[in-house]
């Protein structure tokens, strides 16, 4: 694919201020020497359809979706791919011969990272991995452990999510509270929660934690929470959330600008000064 100049790509939410896309794409944006554009846009519920129904039109090569609309844009593509059908969101969008194409890149973002972090991480077959958190971000993290051949327990509050999460991506998955969640025998915990966003002590006896458990955490506000600092202390390998958001941004940066960029040392610290800002 070659590289595009003068291209313009988004990110639509409501709110999406808080967005740290345009940082990401802008770091390689200006990297890459690409003459292009990336610019945050506040789409309320009632204008979805309406902004989608202009893009084919407006100029625009595409952008990412995020919250409230992953789940609304489904049936205002024209294509949807079969990881975005299996999870039931979308966070990228592009045009394409005057269609409009939708994807998920969270679970690309979620492996890439622990590529990244942990390698090795695939490479032994029957792990068992705990998930705690049954909501959109689970999903993609169960959709990718479960295909590579990982036996799952899903913890969450509502234990009826958990289950159906499980029967569309994961089943024979097991399901417990997360009151009553099982740490030991775990090879991998991930936490898709917002438990530990805010600095609150995680609710679990964290000693129950094998050394050679792989501990992630989707969160990346803070950096280290409360669980990877808990499971550092436990002696296991930790990878923060940091890596996932910005891995999950690739695919697309890729579809709009036609070259494939990388994560760098450069960009983590670009990311990490602006969340220091809160900016």
């Amino acid at each position: 694919m070659a590289k595009r100049q003068d291209v313009q790509a988004f990110v639509i939410g409501a709110p999406v201020a808080h967005s740290r896309s345009p940082v990401v794409h802008g770091y390689w944006l200006r990297r890459y020497k690409i003459g292009g554009s990336y610019s945050k846009m506040q789409v309320n519920p009632s204008e979805l359809a309406g902004f989608i129904s202009d893009l084919r039109v407006s100029g625009w090569a595409g952008g990412n979706v995020t919250i409230p609309h992953k789940e609304t844009i489904l049936p205002l593509l024209d294509r949807i791919s079969e990881t975005a059908q299996r999870i039931g969101a979308v966070n990228t969008i592009w045009v394409e011969d005057d269609h409009l194409v939708g994807d998920n890149t969270d679970g690309f973002g979620f492996t890439a990272n622990l590529d990244a972090g942990a390698p090795g991480w695939r490479d032994e077959g029957g792990q068992h991995a705990l998930v705690l958190g049954a909501g959109g971000a689970a999903r993609a993290v169960v959709d990718e452990l479960a295909r590579h051949g990982f036996c799952l327990t899903i913890a969450n509050r509502t234990e009826k999510r958990a289950c159906d999460l499980a029967d569309d991506l994961a089943p024979g998955a097991a399901i417990c509270s997360l009151e009553d969640v099982p740490l030991a025998g775990a090879d991998m915990v991930v936490n898709t929660t917002s438990l530990g966003m805010h600095g609150e002590e995680f609710p679990f006896d964290m000693s129950d934690l094998s050394a050679e458990t792989l501990v992630t955490d989707i969160v990346y506000t803070p950096l280290e929470t409360p669980l990877l600092a808990a499971a550092g202390k436990q002696g296991c390998h930790t990878v923060d959330g940091l890596g996932m958001l910005l891995h999950q941004a690739r695919p697309g940066f890729e579809r709009w600008f036609g070259v494939a960029p990388e994560v760098t040392k450069e960009l983590r610290a670009e990311i990490i000064a602006d969340l220091e800002t809160g900016a």
